[in-house]
């Protein structure tokens, strides 16, 4: 059975980016993960331990969000390894981070980077 769980517009107010203002005020950035797996086991027994818990997904990405970083790609690496060594059933997975009204100097609604990778 092909599936994916997913979970989109996790908002967090964090201190990512490469200038010290940045650094210092924070910004909302937006988080959205897909993870492929196979949810057939879960679809016929309704058991929590035959799937992946979104919270403990949720929790993971929080936890991340919390760590300052200069580069939004190294944030979504973290997420995205974090969720593959810590969920034995994803085969892949793609994160997506976006900050929302960045300082680049004009008007855009948000910015972002996509990564994504799958089990060797």
């Amino acid at each position: 059975m092909n599936s994916n769980i997913f979970l989109k517009g996790l908002e967090f107010y964090s201190f990512h980016g490469v200038s010290l203002q940045e650094r210092a005020v924070g910004n909302t950035f937006l988080v959205d993960v897909t993870i492929e797996c196979d949810l057939s086991k879960a679809s016929l027994s309704d058991d929590l331990n035959d799937t992946i818990d979104y919270s403990k997904v949720f929790e993971l990405v929080k936890q991340e969000m919390e760590i300052p970083s200069s580069l939004l790609e190294h944030v979504g690496g973290r997420i995205l390894r974090g969720i593959l060594q810590q969920f034995e059933q994803a085969t892949s997975v793609e994160v997506k981070v976006s900050k929302v009204n960045p300082p680049i100097g004009g008007q855009v609604e948000k910015l972002g980077i996509t990564l994504s990778a799958s089990r060797s």
